[in-house]
């Protein structure tokens, strides 16, 4: 053997859908040692895995499906926390470039957190039904929340086959319930408030673009939105709409840059370029019948408002849940963005259009002492174990 010729290791993994997102998903107790902490090791590693920098943006070489929604990481553990059961860290890896984000979570893996966690037995057996409907209580470890995830069980097995379908994703599963429990998002660089500016509409002030109106918030995952006609936008646009044009990714990636550092989430707008997962940047509009990439046409009267969203620099395919649960809280607060392109008025849950159909969420919210609180917001996605086994790497690469 040259020295050149390093053997790869292999690291037991399951690779699992959630939702319209797909990752490998990894046991901290079976991680080399080096990577059981958080630190360049780590984040060396998972970047092998997945298949990135890949300067050629695809990821061949790796685990990585060469879109936000399927170049993601998970790292599930037996809980720290009280009354928990799980303890779930999500990596968002960067396509091309050298970093993972963990400044969010997912929300939509978030549907395989519970499933997978009832399989490498993390939760108490004496909690699972031999038949009906599992509670996993998930401490989202990135933003210090908790999840609630409810789990079809037959059999005493998790259940994964079902009717329920989910636009953005092929077949219908078994519905995962998700229950996001205080989800306004407490994390680094963030002030802890619902909306960080202290106001529910604010003027964003974009160099190159002008001022645009936007609603600033912290919920499920801090999210940026706009108005759609205010970006000559009408928020029917589909993926090669606004991923084929350069011009259009770099106005939106401008906006959303001078809108994390409104929020207090950098101190300087180059920051923004190493923070991709956060905060999202979306655009809203009052309902319109529009073509869905799968060619199903979405009628205005189905929906209470269209929205598109960016995920690490690129129109998302569908709604990631996080933003989901932003969209849903902003609906359920009169005078925002979200709320008066839905009509306005009090809305405790939506059903808005997005490029590959649509998704209903539901949320409670309240005014306490002057700051707005949400309670929880709820909504259902699906997940299925798609393999197991082990993922293999280079010795050298972390």
């Amino acid at each position: 053997m040259s020295a050149k010729a390093v053997p790869q290791i292999a690291i037991p993994a399951t690779y699992m859908r959630g939702g319209t997102s797909k990752g490998v998903f990894f046991l901290l107790s079976d991680m080399p040692k080096v990577a059981q902490a958080p630190g360049a090791a780590r984040d060396a590693l998972l970047m092998r895995v997945i298949g990135s920098p890949d300067p050629y943006e695809k990821q061949i070489d790796g685990m990585g499906g060469a879109t936000s929604s399927t170049s993601k990481t998970v790292i599930l553990s037996k809980s720290s926390q009280p009354d928990h059961d799980v303890d779930y860290l999500f990596g968002q890896v960067s396509i091309d470039k050298a970093f993972v984000d963990w400044s969010g979570n997912c929300g939509n893996l978030s549907a395989a957190v519970g499933p997978l966690a009832i399989r490498k037995g993390l939760v108490d057996a004496a909690r699972i039904p031999q038949n009906g409907i599992a509670t996993v209580r998930i401490w989202q470890a990135n933003i210090g929340k908790t999840i609630i995830s409810h789990v079809a069980i037959t059999d005493g097995q998790v259940q994964e086959t079902g009717d329920f379908e989910l636009d953005g994703v092929t077949f219908p599963a078994a519905e995962v319930q998700l229950e996001f429990i205080n989800p306004a998002a407490e994390e680094e660089g963030a002030s802890g408030a619902m909306f960080p500016t202290g106001n529910l509409v604010d003027d964003l002030d974009v160099p190159g673009v002008g001022v645009l109106k936007a609603t600033m918030i912290n919920a499920g995952i801090p999210t940026i939105f706009i108005n759609a006609a205010d970006i000559q936008y009408n928020g029917t646009e589909l993926q090669g709409d606004i991923n084929s044009d350069p011009q259009a990714l770099q106005l939106l990636e401008t906006i959303r840059a001078y809108g994390a550092l409104r929020m207090g989430l950098i101190t300087d707008i180059a920051q923004a370029a190493t923070r991709q997962h956060t905060p999202k940047l979306a655009w809203v509009a009052s309902p319109a019948e529009y073509k869905s990439s799968s060619g199903k046409v979405v009628k205005a009267v189905e929906i209470d408002l269209l929205v598109r969203a960016m995920s690490m620099g690129k129109l998302h395919h569908a709604m990631m849940g996080t933003a989901a649960v932003a969209i849903g809280t902003a609906a359920a607060i009169e005078g925002t963005l979200v709320n008066t392109a839905a009509g306005g008025g009090d809305l405790s849950s939506v059903r808005f259009g997005h490029p590959s159909g649509t998704l209903r969420v539901g949320a409670q919210a309240s005014l306490v002492d002057g700051e707005w609180q949400v309670v929880k917001a709820i909504m259902s996605r699906s997940a299925r174990l798609l393999m197991e086994g082990s993922v293999f790497v280079p010795g050298d690469s972390f």
